[in-house]
């Protein structure tokens, strides 16, 4: 794990990539700005998390990172020893850890739950959407343990989610008062809550017809596998979905529940 820091003092803020090997897009964000070195208003620590997956670019090594906080500094694994050192560098940090997908190519948030963190600084991201995972969801994710937005930057190797991910550091920066200069909220953001996975049945050709964030409608087609038509039974929202991102499923229903605004 490296940790950087701008700014004197002890950080309450804190940028994290790489909690995933495979997910480039937040060490880059992480480099471009410390090779800027902008002056900062307040300390700010940045982490690159699991350096042997990125070097790999493998997911993990050993276990999920992001699936066994809060970690054991005497377990076997290696991520699970790594979840516990991470945690103890992010504590009382505000925090944003920055991930990417194969399922959508434009930035949108996870959190365990809107609270006024995120409502705080939400609207200030360049998002399409904000993602209430809940609490079991995702079990022993970052999310359940420390103040953290999770972006999902864009499509996973992507020269866009490199992009994506520099600017969305800049903005929350900017938002909790790191750098100077005022900043514009990016207007109202919608918040999904998700619900039920959508599994995904045996084949070798799957297709997804239907697009994240937008509304499938009861009788729509809205995946394919080997050609057999699956159709919604009742509307939904689909988050996380995609062909190739999960092995057992396509992804998640959601529903739209509130906007953000600012």
């Amino acid at each position: 794990m490296r940790v950087e820091q701008l700014g004197e003092g002890e950080p309450t803020l804190a940028v994290v990539g790489a909690i995933h090997g495979d997910e480039p897009c937040g060490v880059h964000a992480i480099e471009t700005l410390l090779d800027a070195n902008p002056s900062v208003e307040r300390p700010v620590k940045f982490v690159i998390a699991n350096e042997r997956a990125l070097d790999r670019n493998v997911r993990y090594i050993e276990a999920d990172l992001n699936r066994v906080f809060p970690g054991d500094p005497g377990a076997e694994a290696y991520e699970t020893r790594l979840a516990h050192e991470l945690l103890e560098e992010l504590r009382g940090c505000i925090t944003l850890s920055m991930h990417s997908t194969q399922s959508y190519e434009r930035p949108f948030a996870l959190v365990e739950k809107t609270d006024p963190f995120t409502e705080m600084i939400g609207p200030y991201l360049s998002l399409d959407a904000v993602v209430e995972t809940g609490a079991e969801t995702f079990e022993n994710a970052l999310v359940g343990y420390v103040d953290v937005i999770e972006v999902e930057c864009g499509l996973q190797g992507s020269p866009q989610a490199d992009e994506n991910a520099v600017e969305l550091v800049y903005e929350f920066l900017a938002a909790t008062g790191a750098l100077s200069g005022s900043i514009d909220p990016a207007g109202a953001l919608p918040v999904f809550q998700i619900g039920e996975s959508i599994p995904k049945q045996e084949g070798s050709d799957y297709a997804v017809h239907a697009e994240n964030f937008r509304q499938v409608n009861e009788g729509e087609v809205f995946t394919t596998v080997d050609e057999q038509v699956i159709i919604a039974e009742e509307p939904f929202y689909p988050v996380l979905m995609s062909e190739e991102g999960y092995s057992q499923q396509f992804g998640y229903t959601a529903e739209k529940i509130d906007l953000l605004k600012n």
